[in-house]
C-alpha cells in the first residue's frame, strides 16, 4: 500500500500506527473474514454474519447442502450435479443377485420375516425348494419335514406341481414359500394347492418379489419367470383363497436397498440404517402370513373338549 510505503521513507514507525495501519490493510484486503472477525466480538450477529459470508462466498450447490443439512433433510443436488460414483456403470456387480458376494437383499427381508413368525414353523412343515429356513427357525419344533420341488433332487422329498393335484390335502401344519409364486404362471392354481395342502388352523408364510426384482434368466430359461406383485396385488390374490381377517401382508424395502439391490449388492454392503428405513414407494420384498381358517368340526370338538 502507497500509505505503508510514504510512512517507512518519511520515518515514522510508530508502532501503535503501524499495527493500525496494518490492521486496516488487513480488513481491505479480506472483507469476509474482517466481517466473521468483527462479529465474534458481537455474538448475537455471529449468525447473521455466517449466513452472509455464505451467500457471498459459498457456491449456490454447497449452500443448498449447507441447508439441508441444517435443517437435517436429504440434500437433492440440481439438475446435472448428481455423482453416480461405483454405480456409472452398464454392468451390475452381480448378475446372479448378489449370491456370489454375501447375503442377497430380499434373503434379509425374507429371514426377518421368518424370524417374526417362527412360532408358526412347527409340527409338519413344508418347505418349497430346500429345508434351510425349517431348520434355521423352526428347529425342535419341526415334528417332520418335506421339501417340495418340481423335479427330483437329493433333497427333495416330493416332486410335484403346484398348479396340479399332485399331494394329498391337509398334511401340513406351515408352508414355507419363498420367492417361488413369481414363478409359476397358474399363480392361483398353486395357491389353491397351497390352502388344500394345510391342515385346518395351518399356516402359509409366502414371500413374493417386488417391482424393484431383477429379471432371473436361468429360472426364465428353466421354467419362466412371470410375476412381479405389490402389497395390494398379493393382497387381492390371497384374498381369492383366504379369508381376508386371516391374511397379514407387509412389505420391507427403501430407495437405497432397492438400488442396491437391482445393481447386485449384498447385505454386507449396507449398514443395517440403510436395510431397516422403510419407505412404501419401494416394496423390494412383499411378504405374506396366510392362516386357513379352522373346519366347523374342528370348532364343534374344540368346543366339546373345554373343561
Amino acid at each position: 500500500m502507497w500509505v505503508e510505503n510514504y510512512l517507512s521513507r518519511q520515518g515514522i514507525l510508530h508502532d501503535e500506527l503501524l499495527r493500525t495501519l496494518k490492521n486496516q490493510i488487513w480488513n481491505c484486503r479480506h472483507p469476509s473474514l474482517s466481517r466473521l472477525r468483527n462479529s465474534v466480538q458481537n455474538p448475537r450477529w455471529m449468525k447473521h454474519t455466517l449466513r452472509g459470508l455464505a451467500v457471498d462466498i459459498l457456491p449456490s450447490v454447497c449452500r443448498q447442502w449447507l441447508s439441508a443439512r441444517l435443517h437435517r433433510k436429504e440434500y437433492v443436488p440440481p439438475v446435472g450435479w448428481v455423482r453416480f460414483g461405483s454405480f456409472r456403470r452398464m454392468e451390475p456387480f452381480s448378475r446372479v443377485l448378489g449370491i456370489d458376494r454375501g447375503l442377497p437383499i430380499d434373503r434379509y427381508y425374507i429371514e426377518k420375516f421368518l424370524l417374526e413368525h417362527c412360532r408358526d414353523i412347527a409340527g409338519h412343515v413344508l418347505e418349497i425348494g430346500d429345508d434351510r429356513y425349517t431348520r434355521k427357525f423352526g428347529r425342535d419344533k419341526v415334528v417332520k419335514s418335506d421339501v417340495l420341488n418340481l423335479f427330483d433332487s437329493p433333497q427333495t422329498t416330493i416332486a410335484a406341481d403346484l398348479t396340479r393335484d399332485d399331494l394329498s390335502s391337509e398334511q401340513f401344519d406351515c408352508v414355507i414359500c419363498t420367492q417361488t409364486l413369481p414363478f409359476i404362471y397358474d399363480v392361483r392354481a398353486a395357491l389353491q394347492t397351497l390352502y388344500r395342502v394345510l391342515k385346518s388352523g395351518g399356516v402359509l408364510l409366502a414371500t413374493v418379489a417386488g417391482g424393484t426384482h431383477p429379471i432371473s434368466i436361468f429360472d426364465m430359461e428353466h421354467w419362466g419367470d412371470y410375476w412381479r406383485f405389490t402389497s395390494l396385488s398379493a393382497r387381492l390374490l390371497f384374498r381369492e383363497v383366504f379369508p381376508e381377517e386371516n391374511l397379514q401382508v407387509k412389505t420391507y424395502g427403501n430407495v437405497m436397498a432397492a438400488t442396491a439391490f437391482i445393481n447386485g449388492l449384498v447385505v454386507e454392503d449396507l449398514s443395517r440404517r440403510n436395510l431397516d428405513y422403510y419407505d412404501p414407494n419401494y416394496e423390494v420384498v412383499v411378504v405374506v402370513r396366510a392362516v386357513k381358517p379352522p373346519q366347523r368340526n374342528d370348532l364343534r370338538a374344540g368346543v366339546v373338549g373345554k373343561p
